[in-house]
């Protein structure tokens, strides 16, 4: 009797989910929507949220050029200098700590259009990526080797700590 029940009370809760839900289920299986509802109940809180202004790609592509252009010291990496979420950004933000010099950072993981708009700009597949006065330098692997070198020394001997950073 119990499972005579159950079966009928299944019956109607998948029958009253189809009706008030078609879109959802589908071919027998669960369909999940990533987009905001309208409705007037969805709170601020659960609505994306964009961390780079949208727009078209050229705009990510601006946005590159200018946090390359503003910031004598500029690393693309997985999380932030305080938090690397990858230890080849933690070696690259070890190294340039020794050097003293600002450092302006974004995080390529809060937002994959920049992620492929930075691999774009540099023609470089891999992060983290160091661009210092202007210029794509590489990876951790790279700034470790001239740290070692001394050549990074003289890449940044002209980068002040009073200069901008992010």
């Amino acid at each position: 009797m119990a499972a005579a029940l159950s079966s009928r009370f299944l019956k109607t809760v998948r029958s009253s989910r189809l009706a008030s839900a078609s879109s959802i289920f589908q071919n027998g299986m669960m369909r999940y929507s990533t987009t905001v509802p309208s409705d007037s109940d969805t709170h601020d809180d659960f609505k994306p949220t964009q961390k780079v202004p949208s727009g078209s790609t050229d705009s990510l592509k601006d946005l590159v050029e200018n946090d390359v252009k503003e910031n004598p010291v500029m690393i693309y990496m997985k999380g932030s200098p305080e938090a690397p979420q990858c230890g080849f950004s933690s070696l690259a933000v070890r190294v340039l700590q020794q050097y003293n010099v600002p450092v302006g950072a974004r995080n390529i993981l809060a937002d994959p259009e920049l992620k492929d708009a930075v691999k774009s700009f540099s023609h470089w597949p891999t992060f983290p990526q160091i661009f210092i006065k202007g210029e794509f330098i590489g990876g951790s692997d790279i700034i470790l080797n001239m740290h070692k070198e001394g050549e990074l020394e003289e890449k940044l001997k002209d980068v002040s700590s009073n200069q901008k950073s992010q």
